[in-house]
This record gives structure tokens, C-alpha cells and sequence, in this order.
């Protein structure tokens, strides 16, 4: 009997520490960090115009693929995001800036629109999957976005 408990108990151990897994999906990992640390840093520390765009594209990605166990984005970036988007000149620096590539992750070429309208779109799927975060975000919704 003591041999089967220590043999459960083991191999309950080896088991658990091969499975790594996380509750949301944060871009993929790059250089031992998440690519929305990397570039979240990169964008507040030094920003670019280009790291405006790569935020941007990662974001999108996060909202539109959401893995980890929960399969929704993490709480939070549809609300990152969805500012990032209202902020007016940043459609400008996309529109000038942004890859061939970064440009597909958008139908249409009128980022001037298209990201107002999607930012409101963010803030309101913020309140939606995380009700609580309705506190902070609808007043930002009645400034931003008059």
C-alpha cells in the first residue's frame, strides 16, 4: 500500500510540472517575455511610430485569437486597445507607417473611421466579458467617444 502511495505521488508530480499552461493567450512568448510585454514597454518606453503599429497588430491579435484555458482575451486589453484605437492620431501613423501585413489585420483602408468605430467596440467588449471593469470604463466611453 505504501509502495502505490508513493508511486501516485510521484508520478502525480512528474505529471504536473510538464503541463504549462495559462489562462489567457498574451501573444506568443519572445525573448522570455510575452509579445504584448515586449511591446507594450517598447511603445510607452521609446514609441515609434512603428511600435505604435506592431501594438497595434498585437492587440488585434490577442483580441481576435484568444487562447489560454479561458479562450477570451485577458481583462484589460480590449480596454488597451480599444483607447489605443481613439486616440486620433494614431489611424494617421497606421495609415503612414504600417506594413502590408499590418494593414491586412483591417477590411478597410479608411483607418480615420474604422478605428473610432472599433474603438468604441473594445471598450464596450471590455464591459461585456468583464462587468466589473463598467465602473471605470463607461465613463470613458461618454468622453471618448461623443
Amino acid at each position: 500500500m505504501k509502495r502505490i502511495l508513493t508511486l501516485a505521488l510521484v508520478s502525480l508530480v512528474l505529471t504536473s510540472c510538464g503541463i504549462t499552461t495559462s489562462l489567457y493567450y498574451w501573444g506568443g512568448v519572445q525573448y522570455g517575455a510575452t509579445a504584448y510585454e515586449n511591446l507594450a514597454y517598447l511603445n510607452y518606453d521609446k514609441q515609434t511610430p512603428e511600435s505604435i503599429c506592431k501594438l497595434i497588430c498585437t492587440y488585434e491579435d490577442i483580441v481576435s485569437n484568444p487562447g489560454g484555458i479561458r479562450k477570451m482575451p485577458p481583462p484589460g486589453i480590449c480596454a488597451e486597445y480599444g483607447y489605443m484605437l481613439l486616440i486620433p492620431e494614431n489611424a494617421a501613423i497606421f495609415a503612414e507607417y504600417a506594413t502590408a501585413m499590418q494593414r491586412r489585420k483591417f477590411a478597410s483602408g479608411e483607418y480615420a473611421s474604422v478605428f473610432p468605430e472599433k474603438g468604441k467596440e473594445m471598450l464596450q467588449k471590455e464591459i461585456e466579458l468583464y462587468p466589473e471593469s463598467a465602473k471605470f470604463i463607461a465613463p470613458l466611453i461618454e468622453r471618448l467617444c461623443k
